[in-house]
């Protein structure tokens, strides 16, 4: 259902945190436990990811170096050295995934705002939670903060593809038990998480009779972009980054405490405005970086409310008043036959 117009009584106001996963919400990558699972070096994995894109360069490949990790997955399954790495394995391995500091608990308290204050309370502001990562979907929804957030957006394997022409086996088994992941269905880079950006925007995720291409008037929109914030941690967000804040939504850049290059870093993205602010990815309540987010989500739900105000004065209209007297000016004469005679008299002739 459509929300109304922003010139009309609007009856829900939806604002959305938009989360990056990896060094984000957590300290590392969430693949370590696949890792530890194998026995696999996680460190010689990821040097030998690095490599791919320049020596598939070489054969005049060109790939995605920010998903072409996934294909080298498969390849460690293909291989024997993953063997029975399945989506409900990856599930399982995310319940492993260790989280930054407070920020479980923060995900539920940014959600109370809205409902900390009656006037929000009467505009029935809601604050919903997303997850838009180049990891893995299965893993996340495994983790601790899956049944913390509305929806998550990452990348997706298929376990057992259909063959050729299986739609012509009128017997083809559609529910053919999986062993492990073979394909890649779904990729989510830097650049596809704008896509998804506008998903929200629309309520795509919500409606799915609505296209994420189609024309759409802003007022129509489920979640506008200013009613967003988001937050990641650094250059390979830019591009979110940027359609973030050129549609008015804040943006939030979060480092390692540890390192000195990652605070430069987002230093860095402030200086040249990619980024309305930075902090540790640290989420308990002694950290600039709960502070921030609190007081801007709050300061959302103030405007929200603020334009609201504004809408029903511009519907309801001035309140009549009476007209007093400036100088120069003669005051008609109103007759009110509730009055003495002496009363109807204009100021001047009593």
């Amino acid at each position: 259902m459509k929300e109304q117009s922003q010139d009309s009584l609007r009856n829900k106001h939806i604002i959305a945190c938009v989360w990056d996963f990896d060094k984000t919400l957590i300290p590392s990558y969430m693949q370590r436990p696949i890792f530890e699972e194998y026995g696999v070096d996680e460190n010689s994995f990821w040097n030998e990811v690095n490599l791919l894109p320049s020596l598939y360069a070489k054969k005049g490949i060109r790939v995605s170096p920010e998903t072409v990790y996934l294909n080298h997955l498969l390849s460690f399954v293909k291989a024997g050295e993953m063997r029975g790495l399945s989506n409900a394995k990856l599930r399982e391995l995310g319940a492993r995934i260790e989280f930054c500091p407070g920020i479980l608990d923060f995900l539920d308290e940014l959600r109370k705002i809205p409902l900390s204050d009656e006037k929000f309370r009467k505009l029935d502001i809601k604050l919903e939670h997303y997850i838009i990562s180049t990891g893995l979907a299965e893993m996340i929804k495994g983790s601790r903060a899956a049944q913390k957030v509305d929806g998550i957006f990452a990348c997706e394997f298929i376990e057992e593809p259909f063959p050729p022409n299986f739609s012509k086996q009128p017997e083809f088994d559609l529910n053919s038990l999986s062993t492990q992941i073979n394909q890649i269905g779904a990729i989510v880079d830097n650049t596809i998480k704008t896509r998804f950006i506008f998903e929200i925007n629309k309520g795509v995720n919500i409606n799915s009779n609505i296209d994420v291409n189609a024309q759409m008037s802003p007022q129509d929109r489920r979640i506008p972009i200013r009613n967003m914030i988001y937050v990641a941690d650094g250059p390979s967000d830019v591009p979110v980054f940027s359609v973030v804040r050129s549609g008015g939504g804040k943006t939030f850049a979060v480092y390692s405490p540890e390192s000195d290059a990652e605070f430069e870093q987002n230093d860095m993205l402030l200086q040249n405005g990619r980024i309305d602010s930075y902090g540790p990815a640290d989420y308990t309540k002694s950290s600039p970086t709960h502070t921030w987010l609190k007081m801007h989500v709050r300061k959302i739900c103030e405007r929200i409310a603020s334009e609201n105000d504004s809408i029903i004065q511009s519907r309801i209209g001035g309140v009549p008043k009476h007209i007093r007297k400036e100088s120069g000016m003669r005051l008609p004469r109103f007759v009110d036959s509730s009055k003495k005679a002496d009363d109807n008299l204009p100021l001047d002739l009593k």
